[in-house]
């Protein structure tokens, strides 16, 4: 009979998650995810396999625990597109003054598509907004291509923000598009 596992499965991959989100898998050694997560490297590996393993747990955690979180908090069903415009806020506005970005979208700069089971991680994340975007937009025309426009700029504001670009800039850029969109509802 196997053991069961002796830690708090989701402390040990929030942990895990915020150490790929701030170094990115490449850089990430199995005793920095030992010392973050304060699990010892056997029990790591029995648990998730190897760091591909531990990877995968932490970016499926990642997806429960933090996009799927956001979205509720800020783009339920019933908050529209002033949801959607607070969701793109909230990007500039990370806990603790931190700035790891977003998981999806380093695993995509960080990997493309050369890494297929990591890529179709990334699909799932990006699909997971485009359809929420298409959800909320459903009432404009073409809103497929309106969600892919979104993604865009929820994916562009990530890697501006993570790079330091400046957020006043990007928060002006943000309302703009908003602004537009609740025009062409007019």
């Amino acid at each position: 009979m196997a053991r069961g596992r002796e830690f708090n499965e989701g402390e040990v991959l929030r942990r895990a998650m915020h150490t790929f989100r701030a170094r990115g898998y490449g850089k990430v050694s199995i005793p920095e995810l030992e010392a973050a997560t304060g699990i010892s490297s056997g029990s790591l590996y029995n648990s998730y396999g190897d760091k591909h393993g531990i990877f995968l747990a932490s970016f499926t955690h990642y997806l429960s625990s933090v996009l799927d979180r956001r979205v509720q908090r800020y783009a339920g069903a019933s908050k529209g597109l002033s949801g959607l415009r607070q969701l793109f806020l909230s990007l500039l506005d990370e806990p603790n003054g931190e700035n790891f970005g977003c998981l999806i979208t380093n695993t995509a700069i960080e990997f493309g598509a050369d890494n297929a089971l990591l890529a179709a991680t990334v699909q799932k994340g990006f699909g997971t907004l485009e359809q929420l975007f298409a959800e909320r937009l459903a009432d404009k025309p073409h809103p497929q291509l309106a969600a892919v426009r979104l993604l865009a700029l929820y994916q562009g504001v990530l890697v501006l923000f993570r790079a330091g670009y400046d957020p006043k800039k990007i928060r002006r850029t943000i309302n703009l598009e908003f602004d537009a969109m609740q025009e062409e509802t007019k």
